[in-house]
């Protein structure tokens, strides 16, 4: 099975999510669905049958017509104690930027961000995480090794490729870019287009 799966009801999400192992994560997904979170549209920590039938059918029943859902993704929960978010975006003055800081609960508190014009060069990669303040969020942490500094780059460095080579991409937001066993995983985006 692959990472996720986007399913329409909660018989198929239970099969996901039993083919996923428990326990796992639901989202309702839809094209004009931007901040899945602040409208509740997010469903963590799914431990069994019961409670992935309950998220999804509740999902579902939350869709509004404008929403252009599509139907409820289910993934495995990923698990760390550390967020990045990532992304690009255009600047009116300067243009195209790719941008990294510290997410989470963490990202409004600390406003620790750092941002490049694209095109990115895998120094100014470097540069970007060696910009931030919080340095010990890359460091060996609570346990967890390291940040993988070769992985995080790569992200950034294609953040930055995507965007140069599409006229279309207005933005690009990764958030949150979780920190698990050292290695950045993106649990959710979103992208802008030009309409």
């Amino acid at each position: 099975m692959g990472e996720d799966a986007l399913v329409n009801s909660s018989t198929d999400a239970v099969r996901a999510a039993e083919g996923f192992g428990f326990p796992v994560v639901a989202k309702l997904c839809g094209d004009a669905i931007a901040h899945k979170t602040e409208r509740g549209l997010v469903r963590l920590n799914l431990r069994d049958a019961a409670s992935v039938t309950e998220a999804t059918d509740a999902l579902l029943a939350s869709a509004q017509p404008d929403d252009g859902a599509r139907g409820v993704l289910i993934a495995p929960m990923i698990g760390g104690a550390r967020e990045l978010i990532a992304g690009t975006l255009l600047d009116p003055t300067f243009g195209k930027c790719v941008m990294l800081g510290i997410g989470g609960i963490f990202a409004e508190a600390l406003a620790d961000v750092t941002f490049r014009l694209i095109p990115l060069s895998e120094q100014d990669a470097e540069d970007m995480i060696d910009n931030l303040e919080h340095q010990i969020w890359f460091q060996e942490f609570r346990g967890e090794p390291a940040v993988n500094r070769k992985e995080l780059v790569a992200i950034l460095l294609g953040l930055s490729r995507i965007t140069e080579e599409s006229e279309e991409i207005v933005s690009i937001d990764i958030n949150p870019l979780i920190i698990s066993e050292g290695s950045p995983v993106a649990v959710d985006a979103l992208v802008e287009v030009k309409s």
